[in-house]
């Protein structure tokens, strides 16, 4: 489960891949809705006197559980990853939008900048999955937990599960994340769930879930988190042009793989030597264009000043195929044919 372009950019209720695809895995626990609370934790407003900037910046909406005792400062890549996951569930932002400016905010360089995205936009996608997970782990449905504590454990069980980070330092980490910005208590309760995530592997996770289940729809959704009504109409354009039922897994894995960033020089102004000593890659399909992993790419002056832009390859391809028409006399770019292409 590790990245789509579409996910980057939806609102937080029905983005990160399928609340719906994640409710396979709740039994004993009730649905949990994608982990939207409608509970939340007891009244701890007397401890909540002093502290609460710390580690917050200009963030809205964060838990009133947090304690006025603070132990470390979070890891400040893991913060830009809970903050975007905090602005989709709550504001119902974009966390496309929301990602550069928080890593600009806390000054990340290039090396946490790409491990925030990673983690950002991983533990979005993967959602579905991972609430099905985390409702085998937590003693109450999902919807009961503070939606803070739950970012937090989503965050957690993409570092567990999908990425290359160790089990001790995703642990311990994600609960000093906690501790930073949520409170002592909650803290707790995320060591104790997330060592529960920890004791298996994703396919062990995976096999776990979908056993005793038939309906092939359900067990794509899971296995791949996302949406139901996804699968069903990826499920039934596949045979709408010809192909077999049975390559939905590799549709679904391809569109779980991580973007990466198509970056175009506009012609005869830009250039994109900067974005290559970045670390960007020269495009395949288009003359003067790039390809980047991720990471802030307002920091290159060129993005800035509006002389490389961010553009899908497709995109790109279009206008270089209407440039080339032919409109008769007068050539390319003039009169009224030009206009209604």
């Amino acid at each position: 489960m590790s990245g789509s372009s579409g996910n980057q950019g939806g609102p937080g209720n029905t983005g990160g891949r399928g609340n719906a695809g994640g409710q396979g895995g709740n039994s004993g626990h009730g649905a949990h809705r994608g982990g939207r609370g409608k509970g939340g934790p007891r009244d701890n407003s007397r401890r909540n006197a002093q502290g609460r900037e710390r580690n917050r910046g200009p963030q809205r909406n964060f838990t009133e559980s947090a304690p006025s005792q603070r132990t470390r400062r979070a890891d400040p890549a893991r913060l830009v990853a809970f903050e975007v996951l905090r602005a989709v569930a709550a504001e119902d932002a974009y966390a496309n939008l929301v990602l550069p400016a928080r890593i600009r905010h806390h000054g990340l360089d290039k090396r946490d900048a790409g491990f925030a995205t990673e983690l950002s936009y991983g533990a979005l996608r993967g959602q579905g999955t991972y609430d099905a997970i985390l409702a085998r782990c937590v003693d109450r449905p999902l919807d009961q937990l503070d939606p803070a504590v739950l970012d937090a454990l989503r965050i957690g069980t993409h570092q567990l599960l999908a990425m290359r980070v160790p089990a001790h330092a995703a642990l311990d980490q994600t609960v000093g994340l906690a501790r930073a910005v949520i409170g002592a208590g909650p803290s707790a309760l995320i060591n104790a769930v997330l060592r529960k995530v920890a004791a298996r592997s994703l396919d062990e996770w995976l096999d776990l879930l979908v056993e005793g289940e038939t309906d092939q729809t359900r067990i794509a959704a899971l296995r791949h988190a996302h949406p139901e009504w996804i699968v069903r109409a990826m499920r039934q354009s596949l045979v709408a042009h010809g192909r077999p039922a049975a390559e939905i897994d590799e549709l679904l894995e391809a569109d779980n793989a991580a973007p990466v960033v198509n970056l175009v020089a506009l012609p005869g102004l830009g250039s994109l030597d900067e974005a290559l000593e970045s670390g960007a890659t020269p495009g395949e399909l288009v003359e003067g264009s790039a390809l980047s992993s991720g990471g802030d790419l307002g920091r290159l002056a060129s993005v800035r000043s509006g002389t490389t832009r961010v553009q899908d390859v497709g995109s790109q391809l279009v206008a270089r195929a209407m440039a080339a028409v032919d409109l008769g006399p007068g050539g390319a770019g003039t009169g009224e044919a030009w206009l209604d292409l």
